[in-house]
């Protein structure tokens, strides 16, 4: 019994901050900076942690100046440093929330729980505000222009499609911060509910990303007499869309447990692949 009381203190120590006063107030400046710093998310962007290196590059100054307590700040940035994918140009809103966040001292999975729960949807949101919408129309006008042979229609895109994005890049960082520093007295109060909805909430899109963005379907038919049963279509589909992404989904992370790497991994799915194509089961 001592033991098992001794393994759940560590846990809530480990999940907790040892200073738990409120961390120095960051300044205008200190958000202009992170915003700054957030211009090179993906500059280390690989397939285990995708752009974790480049945001907790754009956040650290923010969380040095938070946490004056080393043990605290080690904390902190090893948390920071988990597999997160997110719209670079809408990052510094997850960023100005999570700042307020550790300046309130909510304890670690709290943080991270909220993290994915508003980065991961900011993924699509930003591809159809960016990508789908306003890169057209900038592009649009700035090639109308230039084939008219006129030199500002490259200069009027540039201008265009940037005035956009820097004014969303600062304003969303300036508004989330100080979004999440009213909501501390309300969160602090809460935090048990606040990481339960966060969790949920975090369950819920990795879940939608699976099924979303993993594609994995089998080729396999039943012969019954004279009827053909298609397994994916007829079967599986009917019994519950998305099952085999599921499947291979809930395989790598029993994978990733026993300590493979993502390059492993990704050589798996690769010899998989191309043995289910010349097997004829996928």
């Amino acid at each position: 019994m001592m033991g098992s009381n001794t393994e759940k203190n560590a846990l809530i120590d480990a999940n907790e901050y040892e200073d738990q006063s409120i961390g120095a107030e960051l300044t205008t400046a200190d958000i202009n900076k992170m915003a700054w710093r957030s211009l090179l998310l993906q500059a280390s962007f690989n397939y285990e942690r995708m752009q974790a290196g480049g945001w907790l590059y754009g956040i650290l100054p923010a969380l040095k100046k938070i946490h004056t307590n080393k043990n605290d700040l080690a904390k902190s940035m090893k948390g920071h440093m988990g597999f997160l994918n997110t719209h670079p140009f809408l990052v510094t809103f997850v960023m100005g929330i999570i700042l307020a966040m550790e300046r309130s001292k909510q304890d670690v999975s709290s943080i991270q729980n909220t993290k994915i729960a508003v980065a991961s949807p900011l993924g699509g949101i930003g591809d159809a505000m960016f990508w789908l919408t306003l890169l057209p129309i900038c592009g649009g006008i700035g090639a109308d222009l230039a084939l008219r042979g006129s030199i500002m229609g490259a200069i009027l895109f540039f201008i265009m499609f940037n005035v956009v994005h820097f004014t969303l890049r600062f304003g969303l960082a300036h508004y989330a911060y100080r979004m999440g520093v009213k909501a501390i007295p309300l969160i602090k109060a809460n935090t048990k509910k606040v990481a339960h909805a966060a969790a949920i909430v975090g369950i819920t899109v990795i879940g939608a990303l699976v099924a979303t963005y993993v594609r994995l379907s089998t080729t396999l038919e039943i012969n019954a007499g004279d009827a053909v049963v298609k397994l994916q279509t007829d079967v599986l589909d009917k019994l519950m869309p998305a099952f085999l992404p599921l499947v291979y989904t809930l395989i790598m992370y029993a994978l990733v447990k026993r300590g493979w790497s993502p390059v492993k991994l990704i050589m798996f799915t690769m010899v998989l692949g191309v043995a289910g194509k010349y097997a004829g089961f996928l």
